[in-house]
């Protein structure tokens, strides 16, 4: 098994660091694993859910620790990102040049609506403010900075019910990645731990299901991960997440090149 989304106590909602990870994967028979905790940003925004700047050197120093002991296992060096134009040159240049990241998972967890910046975790709440997630995940999509896009449709965590405008969303996120070539998430924690209530009933915040419906009809790949905050939850969501995959006929992206980025 391969898992390549993972968060480390630095984030400040999880626990357990690279090798703590490293061990609960190869107990669990993992052959690659990618520490990809959120990244600090040059500002420090959003500090209470991702690390600061100056813990960036001892989370590469963690993962480059635990590639030296754990040498059975494959681990790669990663962040989750939120894109904005002003943190383009700190991705490209920072963490993808001079530390050398292997790889960047793009995360939408806010997006720009008038002024301010709202939250994907609540603030979805009306057509307006769907349309002004999916135009700018996509403008983050087209960056060109990562790897996949981690759970695209967050959405689903405060919109309710499906409707017009979520089909309509879904089929311009889908048309981007199928356009840029970049993998769509699977996500396993939304998997095991995000259930909402809507108007039909309880149903999976995310992956939302309809959604990866209509994922079916475009010519795109899908990556699944745990998003494990907890090294004991390493795997979780994987198999549940890859027979989804097989029952809609999805294709698994092939990430084998960021082994040798």
């Amino acid at each position: 098994m391969k898992n390549y989304h993972t968060h480390t106590f630095r984030c400040n909602h999880a626990d357990g660091d690279a090798s703590d990870y490293a061990e609960a994967a190869l107990n669990k028979g993992f052959t690659l694993l990618g520490i990809s905790d959120h990244t600090p940003l040059p500002d420090n925004r959003w500090l209470y859910m991702r690390m600061g700047l100056s813990a960036l050197p001892a989370y590469v120093r963690a993962i480059e620790e635990a590639q030296s002991k754990y040498t059975d296992l494959i681990i790669l060096k990663g962040m989750e990102c939120e894109w904005a134009p002003e943190y383009h040159n700190f991705f490209e240049d920072v963490l993808l040049g001079q530390y050398g990241f292997d790889y960047l998972i793009l995360g939408s967890h806010f997006f720009p609506y008038g002024r301010s910046w709202l939250s994907s975790h609540g603030d979805i709440t009306d057509a307006s403010r769907l349309i002004a997630y999916t135009d700018f995940l996509i403008e983050s999509m087209r960056s060109g900075l990562f790897a996949f896009v981690a759970h695209p449709d967050l959405f689903g965590l405060c919109y309710m019910d499906w409707d017009k405008n979520t089909e309509a969303a879904s089929k311009e996120i889908l048309s981007a990645a199928e356009e840029l070539k970049i993998p769509l998430e699977i996500n396993g924690y939304g998997l095991a731990k995000r259930r909402v209530r809507a108007s039909t009933g309880e149903r999976t915040a995310y992956p939302w299901y309809q959604f990866w419906e209509l994922a079916a009809g475009y010519d795109i790949t899908v990556v699944v991960n745990s998003d494990a905050h907890y090294p004991s939850h390493v795997d979780q969501g994987i198999l549940k997440g890859r027979e989804m995959a097989k029952s809609l006929g999805l294709t698994l992206a092939n990430l084998e090149a960021l082994q040798g980025r």
